[in-house]
């Protein structure tokens, strides 16, 4: 059997998102392949994906390392998504699904009807649920790739406050959709642009030994001295 390099890389990513790997520490093709139990090409492989994407970089007598961001490399990662997001809403209008519109507009109700109960919990999953299916519906494979990178390093970096009035920010997702529904892409452009606005915000640099919490998984324990971290195999032909 034959691990394919990008479920490793995605498990090496998820590591790094999650802050099992610090910024700066070494990543050893040997610790990596005996951690996630698969051979060295696919590892080797993974790292130069990684390093492409900004995850990792390659020092001087050093070899692969986690990277260590600045702050105005977080600044610049915060605008790009503002002017990606809304574009993605832009195509999303143009191009969504009936499927599409049925989950944004299930995770609506759902998104209001825990901010009702006051139940605050799945807010942030949900929230980011709504984003990936909003970057889904606009078609765009580049446009999505790009989306979601941005996601995976932007929860590297910061720590995202709740809303203040979180019935506001639902009430703004549930404007996005009707837009959308209506194939109004001017106007899902323009509530989105509001939108992203507001949720920069909330947004506050982490320390760099902070470990996020991703949305929609449950927050991953320390396992650096751990000899194997489970890599997803399914539908991986033997």
């Amino acid at each position: 059997m034959r691990i394919p390099a990008h479920s490793v890389c995605t498990a090496i990513r998820d590591d790094i998102v999650s802050g099992v790997f610090d910024r700066g520490s070494r990543l050893t093709e040997e610790l990596l392949a005996r951690r996630y139990g698969v051979s060295r090409v696919p590892v080797r492989e993974a790292l130069r994906t990684l390093e492409s994407e900004g995850f990792v970089v390659t020092r001087r007598h050093a070899g692969a390392c986690v990277a260590e961001p600045t702050e105005q490399e977080a600044a610049d990662l915060l605008e790009v998504r503002m002017l990606l997001e809304p574009l993605g809403a832009a195509r999303a209008a143009q191009r969504r699904t009936e499927a599409h519109l049925k989950v944004l507009r299930g995770l609506v109700r759902l998104g209001q009807e825990r901010v009702r109960r006051g139940e605050g919990e799945d807010l942030r999953s949900l929230g980011g649920w709504f984003h990936e299916t909003l970057a889904q519906a606009s078609g765009s494979p580049g446009l999505i790739a790009l989306l979601t990178q941005l996601r995976h390093k932007i929860t590297w970096m910061y720590a995202v406050e709740q809303p203040v009035r979180p019935a506001e920010s639902w009430a703004e997702h549930g404007a996005i959709v009707d837009a959308v529904a209506r194939g109004d892409a001017d106007r899902a452009r323009a509530l989105a642009v509001q939108h992203a606005e507001r949720a920069v915000a909330a947004h506050r640099l982490r320390r760099p030994d902070a470990r996020p919490d991703r949305p929609g998984r449950s927050p991953v324990p320390s396992r650096v001295s751990t000899s194997q971290h489970a890599v997803n195999i399914a539908g991986v032909r033997h």
